[in-house]
């Protein structure tokens, strides 16, 4: 595995998300009170962007039909034998990187 840097530190508020590709896969970035966390971005349910998601403290929800995901374990919050895949962050002093 490599390093691959998906975006500048301190670029993301706190609080939010967005979708970041690695090697044209899109991956959901987020920021939970100054902690980072990453998602495989597609919903398992009907592939909405987890990326684009409502996030409420380290809950990530669907924006097209509401699944809710633990950003920091991937788990569905309903059922959680359904998972998105996680991926390893490294925080760096020049940005947020991912291992790929």
């Amino acid at each position: 595995m490599t390093l691959k840097k998906l975006i500048e530190r301190n670029s993301l508020d706190p609080g939010h998300g967005k979708v970041v590709t690695v090697e044209d896969h899109p991956v959901a970035l987020f920021n939970v009170s100054g902690e980072y966390f990453a998602l495989d971005n597609t919903c398992p349910h009907r592939g909405g962007s987890l990326g684009w998601g409502k996030l409420n403290g380290e809950v990530v929800t669907c924006p097209w039909h509401g699944w809710e995901f633990n950003c920091r374990t991937g788990e569905a919050l309903e059922n959680p034998g359904i998972k998105v895949e996680r991926f390893t962050l490294c925080v760096k002093e020049d940005g947020i990187y991912v291992e790929w």
